[in-house]
């Protein structure tokens, strides 16, 4: 069931992520990590910068999913 939710929650985010365009100022933490990897190339620099700026404001479970879906990045 949880997984099930985490894909409905990843699909809804990339929807989101996809009308929203290059704003990803105005997304939480927890969308910009739930969406590494998926960004559009164009939009990649300021999908990054956004989510490098946030890195010091993170908790801990943030931060340990931050690190998890940085290879995502690449």
């Amino acid at each position: 069931m949880k997984k099930i939710v985490k894909i409905v929650l990843i699909s809804l985010l990339l929807t989101a992520s996809l009308n929203a365009g290059e704003n990803f100022s105005e997304m939480s933490t927890q969308e910009l990590i739930a969406i590494m990897g998926y960004v559009k190339a164009n939009e990649k620099t300021s999908f990054e910068k956004e989510l490098k700026s946030r890195v010091a404001n993170m908790s801990a479970k943030e931060k340990a999913k931050y690190t998890k879906n940085l290879q995502k990045l690449k």
